[in-house]
């Protein structure tokens, strides 16, 4: 019968939304080299073709994780933001704690994502991860125009912004902190950014 395979049916209700669950899975228990296209319709009960009408080939898979994983990073920021206090530091500190949950709980995701971000022609992914950054650069603005925050160029101490936020990631990923320090570690990064970046006077 056209479209079977091993009595594995060709549709399924919502394949795409299925595959990159499962693909998800596999990328934090296994890592992104181990992910299968035929793996994947295996587990998710479909036949081994089924997969190419959603992604034509194992990259396109991977594309579609690290642009769903920045959509994610969005949201969570978005969220973290809409609940934090009005006050800058209080925004920093949320900003900045949403960041490393994300980056300790998705940490292959995370790299995929920002080795997708910089692939030549991965356009949908850097069109993706504009938003987040777009909003850790409007939390950089914020400071400036509150005088939180040094004047000069931005980008600048976003740079250093994110870099303190990949640090705490990779200390925890790496075994070399507890995952329970991270609200306090967090709590001294951000009073010690704050300070370390406020006009001189």
């Amino acid at each position: 019968m056209p479209g079977v395979t091993e009595d594995r049916p060709y549709h399924h209700g919502n394949l795409r939304a299925a595959l990159l669950d499962a693909a998800g899975r596999s990328l934090r228990e296994r890592g992104a080299d181990r992910l299968s296209l035929r793996d994947l319709a295996r587990e998710v009960g479909v036949s081994h073709a089924a997969p190419r009408r959603h992604f034509p080939d194992r990259q396109a898979l991977l594309d579609a994780l690290a642009e769903d994983g920045f959509a994610d990073l969005d949201a969570a920021l978005r969220t973290a933001l809409a609940d934090a206090d009005e006050d800058y530091p209080s925004r920093v500190r949320a900003a900045m704690t949403a960041y490393v949950r994300f980056a300790t709980e998705n940490a292959a995701l995370l790299e995929l994502m920002y080795a997708g971000k910089h692939r030549p022609g991965a356009t949908r992914i850097a069109e993706a991860a504009r938003a987040p950054f777009e909003l850790l650069s409007g939390l950089i603005d914020q400071g400036q125009e509150e005088g939180a925050l040094q004047a000069g160029d931005p980008e600048r101490i976003g740079i250093v912004l994110l870099a303190t936020l990949q640090g705490l990631a990779s200390l925890i990923n790496g075994g070399l902190v507890r995952p329970e320090l991270l609200d306090g570690l967090v709590e001294t990064t951000v009073e010690q950014f704050v300070r370390g970046a406020r006009p001189s006077i």
